[in-house]
C-alpha cells in the first residue's frame, strides 16, 4: 500500500509524522462483519454526501452539518465496537495468555526509542488499546507513519502468535480505529479509558490487576496523579509513577494533580 497521510479501509484514517494517537485494533473474527454494517453504511453515505458537497459550490453549514452527523455516528460505531469486543469471553485466541502477552509486549516495544514512544498499551484477550507517539523521522531521516508502524506490529506478532498456537492464517483484523491526540486533556482521557479497559470489560476490579496493562514511566509525567475510576467510583493513582521528578504533562494533568 503507498504511504501517504490519509488513507481507508472501511474508516478514512489520517496521520502524520510526529503525532500521538489513540489506537485500538482486534483479532480477525472478533467482530462479525454484519455486526457494524448499518455504521459502515451511513458513514459511507454521509462521506459521499461531503464529498459531493465539497465539488459543488461549497454550502460551508451544510458540509459542517454532515460532518458533525458523520462524527457522531462514527463515536456509535466505536462505541458499539468496543462494546461488542469486551462482550466476547471466549475467544479463539486469547491475547492475554502469558506467552501471548509477551509477544505482543515485545511487539509494542519494538520500535520504542527509534521510531516512536509508547505511552500506555492495555492487551485484551481479543484487542488492543495503545496510546503511542511517533517521531516526526527514524535515524535514517524517514518519515515515521502510523500506518508503516501497525503494519510491522501486526506482521510480527502475528508471525509469532500463529507459530506459538500452531495455527495459520490471518490473526488481525485488517481495519484499526485510530484517532489523533489533541491535547493534554485528550491525552489524560486516553490512557484513562486504555488502562481502565480490563474493569469496564468485568476482568478485574482494580485496573493495576491485569496483566496485560503498561504505562511508559515518564520523568515529564512523574508527579502527575492522573487517577482511573472503579468500578465503585474510587479513584488510583498511578502507582507506576516515579515520584521523583518535579515536572507535569501539561497543564490540564497538573491541574489534576492539584485537585487530588
Amino acid at each position: 500500500m503507498k504511504k501517504k497521510e490519509s488513507y481507508r479501509h472501511i474508516l478514512p484514517h489520517f496521520q502524520q509524522p510526529g503525532q500521538s494517537y489513540f489506537v485500538t485494533w482486534s483479532l480477525h473474527e472478533a467482530i462479525p462483519l454484519k455486526a457494524l454494517a448499518r455504521y459502515t453504511s451511513e458513514l459511507a453515505t454521509l462521506k459521499s454526501q461531503m464529498k459531493l458537497l465539497e465539488q459543488q459550490k461549497p454550502d460551508l453549514s451544510e458540509i459542517e452539518k454532515i460532518k458533525q452527523e458523520y462524527y457522531s455516528i462514527r463515536r456509535q460505531y466505536i462505541k458499539a465496537y468496543d462494546d461488542l469486543l469486551d462482550s466476547d469471553r471466549n475467544p479463539k485466541i486469547d491475547l492475554s495468555k502469558p506467552e501471548n502477552l509477551e509477544i505482543m509486549f515485545s511487539s509494542l516495544q519494538f520500535w520504542e526509542g527509534k521510531r516512536l514512544q509508547n505511552i500506555a498499551f492495555t492487551i485484551m484477550p481479543n484487542h488492543v488499546h495503545w496510546v503511542v507517539k511517533l517521531f516526526d523521522k527514524d535515524s535514517a531521516e524517514n518519515p515515521v507513519y502510523l500506518q508503516d508502524i501497525l503494519q510491522s506490529v501486526k506482521r510480527h506478532s502475528s508471525n509469532k502468535i500463529n507459530k506459538a498456537e500452531n495455527r495459520l492464517g490471518t490473526l488481525w483484523q485488517k481495519e484499526s480505529f485510530d484517532t489523533t491526540i489533541r491535547n493534554d486533556k485528550h491525552l489524560y482521557y486516553a490512557i484513562k479509558y486504555t488502562l481502565n479497559n480490563p474493569v469496564k470489560a468485568g476482568l478485574v476490579s482494580d485496573w493495576k490487576d491485569w496483566k496485560g496493562t503498561w504505562m511508559q514511566r515518564f520523568p515529564i509525567a512523574a508527579r502527575m496523579r492522573l487517577k482511573i475510576a472503579s468500578p465503585k467510583g474510587d479513584l488510583h493513582p498511578f502507582r507506576h509513577l516515579n515520584s521523583q521528578h518535579p515536572q507535569c504533562i501539561g497543564n490540564y494533568l497538573c491541574s489534576k494533580m492539584r485537585q487530588g
